[in-house]
């Protein structure tokens, strides 16, 4: 059974906002999320391990790689809060940390 996706609004709006080709792959590698849920594996997917429940989208379009941060929700829901294009080897904090944010803000309001 395929798992519900649920963008908040800071990743849709970084997805609407990407290149269309990364676009594109960005879109499939989140249909594999649908599909696989917490049985994707890297190079898609990887629990961040700073962060309980935490795990990163990773799409990677030629020289383009971007991050989606996700989690999931009871009932077979993902939820991911946010995304962004990584320049840098590692992960961004300040990205990390609004992710938890969005996150923690998403867990209150339950």
């Amino acid at each position: 059974m395929a798992y519900k996706i649920q963008l908040l609004e800071p990743a849709e709006e970084f997805l609407t906002n990407l290149e269309s080709k990364l676009k594109a792959k960005s879109f499939r590698t989140i249909e594999l999320l649908r599909d696989f849920g917490p049985e994707l594996r890297e190079p898609f997917s990887k629990k961040i391990q700073s962060i309980n429940d935490l795990f990163e989208l990773r799409v990677k379009q030629g020289s383009n790689i971007c991050r989606f941060f996700y989690f999931f929700e009871r009932d077979k829901i993902v939820i991911i809060t946010s995304g962004y294009v990584k320049k840098d080897q590692k992960t961004n904090k300040d990205q990390l940390t609004k992710a938890q944010k969005l996150m923690n803000s998403f867990k209150g309001e339950k």
